[in-house]
Protein backbone atom coordinates (compact mmCIF):
# COMPACT_ATOMS: atom_id res chain seq x y z
CA UNK A 1 0.00 0.00 0.00
CA UNK A 2 1.20 3.89 -1.31
CA UNK A 3 0.84 5.93 2.18
CA UNK A 4 0.75 9.58 1.17
CA UNK A 5 3.05 11.47 4.01
CA UNK A 6 2.17 15.11 5.05
CA UNK A 7 4.61 17.60 5.20
CA UNK A 8 5.07 17.35 8.78
CA UNK A 9 6.05 13.58 8.70
CA UNK A 10 8.27 14.02 5.61
CA UNK A 11 10.68 16.51 7.94
CA UNK A 12 10.25 13.40 10.35
CA UNK A 13 11.62 11.20 7.75
CA UNK A 14 14.19 13.47 7.11
CA UNK A 15 15.46 13.09 10.61
CA UNK A 16 15.72 9.62 9.90
CA UNK A 17 17.42 9.80 6.81
CA UNK A 18 20.39 11.99 8.17
CA UNK A 19 20.87 9.18 10.91
CA UNK A 20 21.86 6.96 7.81
CA UNK A 21 23.62 9.24 5.80
CA UNK A 22 25.79 10.46 9.41
CA UNK A 23 26.54 6.98 9.75
CA UNK A 24 27.57 6.25 6.32
CA UNK A 25 29.58 9.67 6.63
CA UNK A 26 31.46 7.72 9.59
CA UNK A 27 31.63 5.05 7.94
CA UNK A 28 33.40 6.15 5.28
CA UNK A 29 36.78 7.28 7.30
CA UNK A 30 36.82 3.82 8.63
CA UNK A 31 36.32 2.07 5.35
CA UNK A 32 40.35 1.37 4.22
CA UNK A 33 42.16 -2.07 3.84
CA UNK A 34 42.33 -4.20 6.48
CA UNK A 35 39.14 -2.97 8.06
CA UNK A 36 36.96 -5.62 10.10
CA UNK A 37 33.09 -5.73 8.59
CA UNK A 38 31.74 -7.01 11.53
CA UNK A 39 34.00 -3.90 13.84
CA UNK A 40 32.29 -1.64 11.24
CA UNK A 41 28.83 -3.01 12.01
CA UNK A 42 29.42 -2.56 15.67
CA UNK A 43 30.30 0.93 14.99
CA UNK A 44 27.40 1.45 13.15
CA UNK A 45 25.02 -0.03 15.95
CA UNK A 46 26.59 2.58 18.42
CA UNK A 47 26.53 5.63 16.12
CA UNK A 48 22.62 5.03 15.37
CA UNK A 49 21.85 4.66 19.20
CA UNK A 50 23.99 7.31 20.27
CA UNK A 51 21.66 9.76 17.92
CA UNK A 52 18.75 8.80 19.27
CA UNK A 53 17.23 5.79 16.59
CA UNK A 54 17.32 2.07 16.59
CA UNK A 55 18.92 0.29 14.01
CA UNK A 56 16.31 -0.39 11.49
CA UNK A 57 17.85 -3.61 10.04
CA UNK A 58 18.87 -5.49 13.11
CA UNK A 59 16.12 -8.14 13.70
CA UNK A 60 13.76 -7.36 10.65
CA UNK A 61 12.84 -10.56 9.17
CA UNK A 62 15.33 -12.08 11.15
CA UNK A 63 18.64 -10.34 9.90
CA UNK A 64 21.33 -10.56 12.58
CA UNK A 65 22.95 -6.71 12.11
CA UNK A 66 23.12 -3.70 11.37
CA UNK A 67 24.29 -3.60 8.65
CA UNK A 68 24.53 -5.09 5.13
CA UNK A 69 27.83 -5.31 4.26
CA UNK A 70 28.28 -6.45 0.50
CA UNK A 71 31.72 -6.98 -1.07
CA UNK A 72 32.59 -7.01 -5.04
CA UNK A 73 30.56 -9.63 -6.62
CA UNK A 74 27.94 -9.76 -3.57
CA UNK A 75 24.85 -7.36 -4.93
CA UNK A 76 22.63 -6.79 -1.60
CA UNK A 77 21.67 -8.52 1.83
CA UNK A 78 25.69 -9.72 2.81
CA UNK A 79 25.81 -10.43 6.31
CA UNK A 80 29.38 -8.76 8.06
CA UNK A 81 32.29 -11.09 8.56
CA UNK A 82 35.25 -10.84 10.32
CA UNK A 83 37.13 -11.29 6.65
CA UNK A 84 39.85 -8.04 6.50
CA UNK A 85 38.86 -5.76 3.46
CA UNK A 86 41.39 -5.84 0.71
CA UNK A 87 43.21 -3.33 -1.63
CA UNK A 88 40.96 -2.98 -4.58
CA UNK A 89 37.82 -4.01 -3.21
CA UNK A 90 34.19 -2.30 -3.59
CA UNK A 91 32.22 -2.84 -0.98
CA UNK A 92 28.26 -1.69 -0.76
CA UNK A 93 27.24 -0.54 2.53
CA UNK A 94 23.65 -0.37 3.19
CA UNK A 95 22.06 1.16 6.34
CA UNK A 96 18.92 1.31 7.74
CA UNK A 97 17.82 4.04 11.06
CA UNK A 98 13.80 3.49 12.89
CA UNK A 99 13.50 7.25 14.45
CA UNK A 100 10.26 9.59 15.26
CA UNK A 101 8.71 6.12 14.17
CA UNK A 102 9.81 6.38 10.71
CA UNK A 103 12.57 4.51 8.51
CA UNK A 104 15.49 5.94 7.00
CA UNK A 105 17.13 3.22 4.36
CA UNK A 106 20.17 4.05 2.16
CA UNK A 107 23.24 2.88 0.58
CA UNK A 108 26.77 3.55 -0.83
CA UNK A 109 29.09 1.51 -2.65
CA UNK A 110 32.32 2.15 -1.19
CA UNK A 111 36.46 2.33 -2.85
CA UNK A 112 38.73 0.11 -0.74
CA UNK A 113 42.17 1.40 -1.23
CA UNK A 114 42.51 1.99 -5.21
CA UNK A 115 40.33 0.24 -7.35
CA UNK A 116 40.36 -0.77 -10.99
CA UNK A 117 39.62 1.30 -13.50
CA UNK A 118 36.60 -0.69 -14.98
CA UNK A 119 35.43 -0.74 -11.20
CA UNK A 120 35.46 2.61 -10.96
CA UNK A 121 33.42 3.25 -14.25
CA UNK A 122 30.76 0.98 -13.15
CA UNK A 123 30.39 2.78 -9.26
CA UNK A 124 30.02 5.90 -12.13
CA UNK A 125 27.93 4.89 -13.98
CA UNK A 126 25.36 3.42 -11.38
CA UNK A 127 25.55 6.41 -9.12
CA UNK A 128 25.21 8.60 -12.20
CA UNK A 129 22.04 6.92 -12.96
CA UNK A 130 20.24 6.70 -9.42
CA UNK A 131 20.21 10.58 -9.87
CA UNK A 132 18.40 10.30 -13.07
CA UNK A 133 15.89 7.70 -11.51
CA UNK A 134 15.59 10.63 -9.38
CA UNK A 135 15.01 13.09 -11.92
CA UNK A 136 11.48 11.14 -13.08
CA UNK A 137 10.46 10.66 -9.53
CA UNK A 138 8.05 13.97 -9.67
CA UNK A 139 3.83 14.77 -9.74
CA UNK A 140 2.43 12.79 -13.14
CA UNK A 141 5.20 10.85 -14.02
CA UNK A 142 4.54 6.99 -13.71
CA UNK A 143 7.56 4.32 -11.77
CA UNK A 144 8.47 3.04 -15.34
CA UNK A 145 9.67 6.19 -15.64
CA UNK A 146 12.28 6.29 -13.12
CA UNK A 147 12.68 2.81 -14.27
CA UNK A 148 13.46 3.43 -17.68
CA UNK A 149 15.78 6.47 -16.70
CA UNK A 150 18.09 3.84 -14.61
CA UNK A 151 17.83 0.84 -16.69
CA UNK A 152 18.32 2.58 -20.19
CA UNK A 153 21.48 4.29 -19.02
CA UNK A 154 23.28 1.31 -17.26
CA UNK A 155 22.79 -0.91 -20.24
CA UNK A 156 23.46 1.61 -22.91
CA UNK A 157 27.13 1.36 -20.89
CA UNK A 158 27.11 -2.54 -20.80
CA UNK A 159 26.12 -3.53 -17.42
CA UNK A 160 23.18 -5.77 -16.45
CA UNK A 161 20.55 -4.37 -14.14
CA UNK A 162 19.18 -6.86 -11.66
CA UNK A 163 15.36 -7.44 -11.85
CA UNK A 164 14.69 -9.37 -8.82
CA UNK A 165 14.99 -6.76 -6.30
CA UNK A 166 13.98 -3.85 -6.04
CA UNK A 167 13.64 -0.04 -4.16
CA UNK A 168 10.46 0.91 -2.54
CA UNK A 169 8.12 3.08 -0.87
CA UNK A 170 9.28 4.08 2.71
CA UNK A 171 7.76 5.30 6.16
CA UNK A 172 6.46 3.44 9.34
CA UNK A 173 7.57 0.39 7.59
CA UNK A 174 10.59 -0.33 6.05
CA UNK A 175 8.85 -1.73 2.65
CA UNK A 176 5.93 -0.12 1.71
CA UNK A 177 4.19 0.60 -1.83
CA UNK A 178 5.02 1.23 -4.58
CA UNK A 179 7.73 -0.91 -5.86
CA UNK A 180 10.32 0.68 -7.37
CA UNK A 181 11.94 -1.07 -10.01
CA UNK A 182 15.56 -0.90 -11.93
CA UNK A 183 13.56 -1.55 -15.25
CA UNK A 184 10.56 -0.73 -16.97
CA UNK A 185 8.99 1.38 -19.42
CA UNK A 186 7.92 4.94 -19.63
CA UNK A 187 4.82 5.47 -18.70
CA UNK A 188 3.85 2.49 -16.72
CA UNK A 189 3.30 1.78 -13.40
CA UNK A 190 1.77 3.56 -10.94
CA UNK A 191 1.34 7.44 -10.71
CA UNK A 192 3.26 10.23 -8.68
CA UNK A 193 1.64 12.39 -6.80
CA UNK A 194 2.50 14.98 -3.93
CA UNK A 195 3.45 13.16 -0.56
CA UNK A 196 4.97 10.08 -1.71
CA UNK A 197 8.43 8.62 -0.11
CA UNK A 198 10.60 5.98 -1.76
CA UNK A 199 13.63 4.44 -1.29
CA UNK A 200 15.28 4.25 -5.30
CA UNK A 201 18.60 2.00 -5.55
CA UNK A 202 19.86 1.01 -8.82
CA UNK A 203 21.34 -2.48 -7.98
CA UNK A 204 24.00 -2.70 -11.20
CA UNK A 205 26.08 -5.45 -12.06
CA UNK A 206 29.22 -5.17 -14.03
CA UNK A 207 28.33 -8.40 -16.01
CA UNK A 208 24.98 -10.62 -16.15
CA UNK A 209 22.05 -9.10 -14.88
CA UNK A 210 21.06 -12.66 -13.66
CA UNK A 211 21.92 -13.33 -9.59
CA UNK A 212 22.15 -16.16 -6.93
CA UNK A 213 21.70 -16.63 -3.40
CA UNK A 214 24.01 -18.03 -0.74
CA UNK A 215 22.52 -20.88 1.75
CA UNK A 216 22.82 -18.12 4.38
CA UNK A 217 19.47 -17.25 3.17
CA UNK A 218 20.86 -13.34 3.25
CA UNK A 219 23.88 -12.72 0.86
CA UNK A 220 22.67 -12.00 -3.07
CA UNK A 221 25.56 -12.21 -6.25
CA UNK A 222 26.40 -11.74 -9.37
CA UNK A 223 25.89 -15.45 -11.13
CA UNK A 224 29.12 -14.63 -12.84
CA UNK A 225 31.19 -13.46 -9.72
CA UNK A 226 31.73 -9.87 -11.37
CA UNK A 227 31.70 -6.92 -9.39
CA UNK A 228 27.97 -5.35 -8.48
CA UNK A 229 27.35 -1.16 -7.21
CA UNK A 230 24.70 -0.57 -5.16
CA UNK A 231 23.69 3.22 -4.52
CA UNK A 232 20.57 4.38 -2.41
CA UNK A 233 18.47 7.81 -1.66
CA UNK A 234 15.17 8.15 0.20
CA UNK A 235 13.45 10.74 -1.96
CA UNK A 236 9.83 12.84 -1.34
CA UNK A 237 7.66 14.93 -3.46
CA UNK A 238 7.36 18.25 -2.62
CA UNK A 239 6.13 20.74 -4.14
CA UNK A 240 5.39 18.08 -7.12
CA UNK A 241 9.61 18.02 -7.65
CA UNK A 242 11.88 15.50 -6.31
CA UNK A 243 13.27 16.38 -2.68
CA UNK A 244 16.28 14.66 -1.33
CA UNK A 245 15.71 13.47 2.28
CA UNK A 246 19.03 11.22 3.16
CA UNK A 247 22.70 13.03 1.42
CA UNK A 248 26.03 11.54 0.32
CA UNK A 249 28.09 14.76 1.46
CA UNK A 250 29.18 13.46 5.24
CA UNK A 251 30.71 10.83 2.72
CA UNK A 252 32.21 12.87 0.85
CA UNK A 253 33.75 15.37 3.54
CA UNK A 254 35.10 12.02 5.04
CA UNK A 255 36.52 11.36 1.85
CA UNK A 256 37.52 14.86 0.54
CA UNK A 257 35.00 14.40 -2.72
CA UNK A 258 33.79 17.76 -3.88
CA UNK A 259 30.14 17.25 -5.25
CA UNK A 260 27.19 19.28 -6.58
CA UNK A 261 24.99 16.35 -7.49
CA UNK A 262 22.57 16.66 -5.03
CA UNK A 263 21.71 20.37 -5.41
CA UNK A 264 18.73 20.20 -7.68
CA UNK A 265 17.08 17.86 -5.38
CA UNK A 266 17.38 20.11 -2.51
CA UNK A 267 14.96 23.02 -2.22
CA UNK A 268 16.09 24.68 0.65
CA UNK A 269 19.91 24.07 2.00
CA UNK A 270 20.95 21.04 3.52
CA UNK A 271 22.03 21.80 7.15
CA UNK A 272 25.02 19.68 7.88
Amino acid sequence: MVKIKTPEEIELMRESALVVSKTLGMLAAEIKPGANPLHLDKLAEEFIRAHGAKPGFLGMYGFPNTLNISPNAQIVHGIPTNEPLKEGDIISVDCGSLKNGFYGDHAYTFEVGEVADETKKLLRVAKESLYLGMRQFRVGNRVGDVAFAIQSHCENNGYGVVRELVGHGLGTKLHEGPEMPNYGKRGRGKKFVEGMVVAIEPMINMGTKNIKQLKDGWTILTADGKPSAHFEHNVAIVNGKPELLSTFQYIYDALGIVSDEEKEFRQRKLQL
